[in-house]
Formats: C-alpha cells, structure tokens, sequence
C-alpha cells in the first residue's frame, strides 16, 4: 500500500465550497471584518495581533510605502518603459533593490538592536549599551543601521511620529528604547550627529511587536509594494520613464 503524502499547513486551505485562512472561514469570518494590515501581521506571526499592534504596524507600513524617486521606483518605472506588458516584472524589479541602502535597513536595524540586547542580559542602562553596540561597530568598521539619511539631514519626520505612536498604545519596547539611546550616545563615538532615520525606527518598532527579525525586510517590501503599484500608476498617467531614459542616454560620455 503507498504510503500517504500529508503536507501540513497553518495557513490556509481550500476545498470545493470554501476557504480557509488561518483557521478562519475567509468568506464568512475575515472578509470585510479584518483589514489587510492585520491580517499581514497575522500570516507572519502565528497569532491576530491587539487593536494597539495594528496600529504600530500599520504605522510602519505606511512610513516605508514610498519616498519618492529612489533607486527602488526608478528601477520599476524603467522596466515598465522597457516591458510594458509586463506589470508584474515592473513591480519586481523596484521589490528587487530593497538592501542595505534602501529599505533593507529595517531588517538591518531589528537585527543590530536585537543581537545587542541578547548579549546584554537585563538592561539597567540604555545608554551605556547603546555607547558600547556604537564603539564596538565603529573599531570593526562596521556601519550602525538606522543611523543618517540621504535627504533628512537633522531629523527624519517619521522618526518621532513612530515612537510617539508605541509610546501611546504601550509599545515602546526594548528595542525601540535602545534606538533612542543610539541617537543620543552615537556623537560621542562618531564626532558628529546623524538623525535616526524612519527605516531604523521601524525596524526597531517592527521588533518591539515581537515580529521574527528575519522577516523584517519582507515587511518593508510590502509597504513598498503598495509605493510602487502608486508609481506605475503614476508612470501610465504621466510617463517619465522615457525622459529619464534619454537624460542618461544623451548625457553618456565614453570613457576608455
């Protein structure tokens, strides 16, 4: 007798009549009940987030969903000039640029923080942590993500906006206490100030709500998803893709 094929799945499936999704009847018990944020958050953690998570995490995706002319939306809006049947490519070649410049950050942050804490025990003194994570990096030439930014030179909007919002529905977490001491303590290693910027505090927030920091960049692509659908839209109303095209073709200049 052969032996039966089981593939075990907690998230959803399907039979003639109906659909289920995390246990759930799709149709009957989440559409029209459960917003999509939610329910993202739900997929990845295993668990229906409180009221307060889906407002962090929602905040969170909203921060990250566009910063305008990017590497991540320029990428897209050239592919759709060069391949217009093709959507779907468009949109993955903007999802394809989110490393450790743009959008990678927030896993990077999540991560930074997360390894600090776990070397530190109970933490008594944000502060005199965050001194010796910036220390150490800088003695092994390594970069602390979520510190400056390309264009919010002083303070990135977004940066206290997130905190305020944890702060208020009881979330502001180890992770995020620790970012906030890093933007206090960082100029005395560093000899100068750099802002906190919005990728570093979501990744930091993203990692208060007990998300996996493995994942932290598939949330980031997901904002950005939404960002990115925004300009293909854009690039179908009011076409840039060719010009930018032509300014950088026109403007070559071979150099052997």
């Amino acid at each position: 007798m052969a032996e039966e094929l089981s593939f075990p799945t907690g998230i959803g499936t399907s039979d003639p009549t109906s659909i289920s999704l995390l246990g759930q009847d799709l149709a009957g018990d989440l559409m029209g009940e459960v917003g999509f944020g939610e329910l993202a958050y739900w997929l990845v953690a295993g668990r229906r987030p409180t009221r307060g998570e889906v407002r962090v995490f929602e905040a969170v995706l909203v921060a990250l969903a566009d910063h305008g002319f990017t590497p991540t939306a320029i990428a897209a809006r050239l592919t759709y000039l060069s391949a217009p049947e093709s959507l779907q490519g468009a949109l993955a070649a903007g999802l394809l640029g989110g490393g450790s410049r743009f959008l990678g950050v927030t896993e990077d942050c999540g991560r930074f923080l997360a390894d600090t804490l776990a070397g530190a025990g109970e933490v008594t003194d944000y502060d005199a942590l965050a001194l010796d994570a910036v220390t150490r990096a800088k003695q092994e030439r390594r970069l602390v993500p979520g510190l400056g930014h390309p264009v919010h030179k002083e303070q990135d909007p977004r940066t206290p906006v997130l905190i305020r919002i944890a702060t208020e529905e009881g979330l502001h977490g180890p992770h995020l206490r620790l970012f906030e001491a890093i933007g206090r303590v960082h100029p005395q290693v560093l000899g100068r100030t750099l802002p906190l910027n919005g990728a570093g505090v979501c990744g930091a927030a993203l990692a208060d709500l007990g998300l996996p920091v493995e994942m932290l960049r598939g949330f980031a692509l997901l904002a950005r998803a939404a960002g990115l659908l925004g300009h293909l839209a854009e690039e179908r109303r009011r076409p840039l893709g060719m010009d930018i095209y032509r300014t950088v073709d026109r403007n070559a200049v071979y150099e052997p």
